[in-house]
């Protein structure tokens, strides 16, 4: 399978506490901090969920 990056752009300060577990499911702690993971169903479902705090490069 392929890897993706992922990448915290934002803040999950007053975020609903699913997406904080998401973001720390993911590993990612810190803005700017990146993560590689496989481009899996599961994956990819939890970067929709958080999208609007990530990037994503492929």
């Amino acid at each position: 399978m392929a890897k993706i990056k992922i990448k915290k752009i934002r803040s999950e300060i007053k975020k609903p506490g699913n997406q904080k577990k998401t973001l720390l499911a993911l590993g990612l702690k810190k803005i700017g901090q990146v993560v590689e993971h496989e481009d899996s169903p599961n994956i990819l479902g939890m970067v929709k969920k958080v999208e609007h705090l990530v990037s994503v490069e492929k």
